[in-house]
């Protein structure tokens, strides 16, 4: 317990899935968690379970000014920022043929531009106390050619190069902040659910064969890894890609 007792985090995308999962955690190790979200009910109803630790703000990701009130607000309530989870994403299929320029421009909005706010504005404040974590959530379309989702590769190479990029501008500022990028291939949350079925939700079957066929973890397996980077244990990480795979990137990848 205690791991990172003191820290305030804002954690995009916290109302359900694995945003929540980070906040439940974090929360539970002692810091304080901004669930930021659209989502204004689940996230409310995040809050009350989490407790005393949790606040809500709404925020658009794709909202610069939305950034600019979150973090203000943030630092106006709780005196510091020390955490950034980028979490926020969508996901759609569409191979590169049959993706719209709407629909790209939409996706890659959350996706990248949502990530890139969000470490624009976070390294001022966390600079501020004197240095912190930034976790971007990418994904293994990162690092393969998965045809049917090619927006989604795209957005999430570019959170993966992206991440590296602010390791090595914050190394250079000497501003003690870490940024580094989490990579894992099928999370079990309602967004993943929903594209690889085609449902909105899934059955017990559909569900317990995706499981069966190694397909998927946890949103609670992601949570333990965004604690370690998100606590000094991790001190001298930085920069890094890591994989929560269960070795999908020395597989073959679907859709080949």
């Amino acid at each position: 317990m205690g791991r990172v007792a003191g820290k305030v985090a804002i954690i995009t995308g916290a109302a359900s899935g694995m945003g929540r999962a980070d906040a439940e955690l974090l929360a539970r190790e002692g810091a304080t968690v901004v669930l930021a979200d659209l989502n204004e009910q689940d996230g409310l109803a995040a809050v009350e379970a989490i407790g005393e630790r949790a606040r809500f703000m709404r925020l658009d990701v794709t909202d610069e000014a939305n950034w600019e009130q979150v973090i203000a607000q943030t630092l106006a309530e709780f005196g510091r920022l020390d955490v950034l989870v980028n979490n926020a994403g969508l996901m759609s299929l569409g191979t590169v043929v049959d993706t719209s320029l709407e629909a790209w421009h939409k996706l890659m909005a959350v996706n990248a531009d949502g990530v890139f706010l969000g470490c624009k504005h976070a390294i001022p404040a966390m600079a501020q106390g004197g240095g912190g974590s930034i976790v971007n959530m990418s994904s293994v379309a990162a690092m393969q050619g998965m045809s049917f989702v090619a927006a989604y590769c795209a957005s999430k190479g570019a959170v993966r190069s992206l991440t590296k990029s602010v390791a090595m501008f914050c190394k250079q500022q000497g501003n003690g902040i870490r940024c580094n990028s989490i990579h894992p291939d099928g999370v079990r949350t309602p967004m993943v659910v929903k594209v690889a079925t085609g449902q909105d939700s899934a059955t017990r079957e559909e569900i317990e064969a995706l499981d069966s066929a190694g397909a998927m973890c946890e949103p609670e397996d992601i949570a333990n890894l965004v604690l370690y980077l998100a606590s000094d244990e991790s001190r001298f990480v930085n920069g890094a890609e890591m994989l929560i795979d269960n070795a999908a990137t020395i597989t073959p990848p679907v859709g080949v």
